[in-house]
C-alpha cells in the first residue's frame, strides 16, 4: 500500500483529505500537524485523536515554535515587515516551514506522497508546492480539494456520508492560529464591503481604560516585558495575553494574491503589530537615516518574498544577513499603551538614543556650529536646483 503524508491541521479541510485519500484512493495516510505556536497540549491530545478516529495510520505533532522564530519572526521584526503597511504575515510565514518540515518528516518516513488541503485560489497552494518540490522533488504532491474544485460545503456533506458529522456554523470560519497572528476567513473576506462580525474573532474585549506596558529589546529581538527578561517567544505570547484582552490587533488585509487576483483576509495580531510597531519606532530613535531608508526598502522586499513562497531563495539569506548587521545598536525600552481596541506608543528611553547629544536640539538650539556655518550649508546644498533653474530659465509659477 502506498504511502502519503498529510499536512494536517484538524480542520475541515485537511480532515475531508484524510477521508478521502483513505477511503477513494487506498492510501496509507501518516498526518502530521506542524505547530507554530498555535496549539496547546490539550488542543494537540485532541487533534491527534481525532486523526485516528478518521483512519491515519500515524499522526505526529511537531512543535518548532523557537525554530520557527529564529528562522522567520526575527527578521521579519528586524525589517518591520507589515504587507501592504496593513499585514504581519501572520499565516504567510508559518505556512512556509509547515511545508519545510512536512516534506522533511514526508521523506523520514518513506513516503511516496504528500497531500495538503489547499484550493486552487489561494496562495497556500503556491507556498506548499515550491517548498515540496524544491526539498524532495522525488515525492508525488497531491491535492484533492484543488483537483476536484470542492466548495466547503461539499467537504462537510461527503464527511457526512461517511460518518463524520462537522458542524457547519464551525465551518463558516476558517480560522489559523499561530505564533505570529490569528487569521480569519469567512463570507464577509469574500466581499469588498462587508466587515468580520466582533464575535468571528477568537479574542473579545475583557478589559477597559489603559494600561502602560514596557517592552525591552536588545539588538532588535523583545527580552523582556514590564522588568521581566524572557526568551523572546514567550515574550510574544506573554504579551499577546495581556493585549488580545482589550481586543487589540483586529484588521483587514487586502492584497494581491500571488496568482494575480485580490483577495481580503481577517486577522487577529495584537502582540505582532504591538512590537513591529514599538521596534521601529526604537529604530527611528537609534539608527542613521540612511540605515532607516534602505532597511525599509530591504524589509519590504523581504516580506514580500517570504509572503509568495519564495523563502529559499538565496537572495532571503543576504536580506536577512543586512537586517541582522542593522540591529546592533537598537536596544531599550518602549512604553506602549493598551487600551480598548487600538494601542499607542509614548516614547522610548536608550543609551543609544541619538536624540541624545550634546551637538544641539532639534528647532531649539545648535551647540556645534555657527550661523555663518548653517548658511553656507544652505547655499551650498541649494546649488544644484539654483543651476537647473537658472539655465532652464524656470520662473516656478
Amino acid at each position: 500500500m502506498k504511502k502519503v503524508v498529510l499536512a494536517y491541521s484538524g480542520g475541515l479541510d485537511t480532515s475531508y483529505c484524510l477521508k478521502y485519500l483513505k477511503n477513494e484512493k487506498g492510501y496509507e495516510v501518516h498526518t502530521v500537524l506542524i505547530n507554530t505556536g498555535g496549539f496547546d497540549e490539550a488542543e494537540l491530545a485532541a487533534i491527534e485523536e481525532r486523526a485516528y478516529e478518521l483512519g491515519s495510520a500515524q499522526h505526529a505533532n511537531l512543535t518548532i515554535v523557537d525554530k520557527y522564530y529564529d528562522k522567520a519572526i526575527k527578521y521579519l521584526i528586524y525589517g518591520n515587515v507589515l504587507k501592504n503597511n496593513t499585514y504581519p504575515l501572520s499565516v504567510s510565514a508559518e505556512r512556509v516551514f509547515q511545508a519545510i518540515e512536512a516534506i522533511k518528516y514526508a521523506k523520514s518516513v518513506g513516503a511516496e506522497a504528500i497531500a495538503h488541503g489547499s484550493t486552487g485560489a489561494g496562495n497556500d497552494q503556491i507556498r506548499f508546492d515550491l517548498i515540496f518540490q524544491t526539498i524532495a522533488p522525488e515525492i508525488e504532491i497531491i491535492t484533492p480539494i484543488r483537483d476536484l474544485k470542492l466548495s466547503r460545503q461539499e467537504e462537510v456533506d461527503y464527511l457526512a456520508k461517511n460518518g463524520v458529522h462537522y458542524s457547519w456554523e464551525k465551518a463558516q470560519y476558517s480560522i489559523n492560529k499561530g505564533l505570529w497572528g490569528t487569521s480569519v476567513g469567512g463570507k464577509e473576506t469574500l466581499t469588498s464591503n462587508q466587515s468580520l462580525p466582533s464575535e468571528a474573532y477568537p479574542s473579545q474585549l475583557q478589559k477597559t481604560g489603559e494600561e502602560k506596558v514596557t517592552l525591552q529589546f536588545e539588538k532588535g529581538q523583545l527580552v523582556g516585558i514590564n522588568g521581566t527578561l524572557d526568551t523572546p517567544t514567550k515574550n510574544i505570547v506573554a504579551l499577546e495575553k495581556l493585549a488580545s484582552a482589550y481586543a487589540i490587533g483586529r484588521d483587514t488585509h487586502v492584497g494581491d494574491t500571488i496568482i494575480g487576483i485580490k483577495g481580503r483576509v481577517g486577522f487577529e495580531a495584537a502582540a505582532p503589530l504591538i512590537i513591529i510597531k514599538a521596534h521601529h519606532l526604537l529604530e527611528k530613535h537609534t539608527l542613521g537615516k540612511w540605515q532607516q531608508y534602505w532597511k525599509e526598502q530591504l524589509g519590504n522586499w523581504y516580506g514580500m518574498l517570504f509572503h509568495e513562497g519564495q523563502f529559499l531563495d538565496p537572495v532571503m539569506r543576504n536580506i536577512e544577513a543586512f537586517l541582522e548587521d542593522t540591529q546592533s545598536t537598537v536596544n531599550g525600552t518602549v512604553i506602549v499603551s493598551l487600551k480598548p481596541y487600538h494601542f499607542t506608543l509614548d516614547g522610548i528611553e536608550s543609551e543609544n538614543d541619538l536624540m541624545n547629544t550634546s551637538f544641539g536640539q532639534y528647532g531649539e538650539m545648535n551647540n556645534a556650529w555657527t550661523s555663518d556655518d548653517a548658511k553656507g550649508f544652505i547655499k551650498i546644498l541649494g546649488n544644484a536646483q539654483n543651476i537647473f533653474s537658472s539655465v532652464n530659465k524656470l520662473t516656478h509659477d
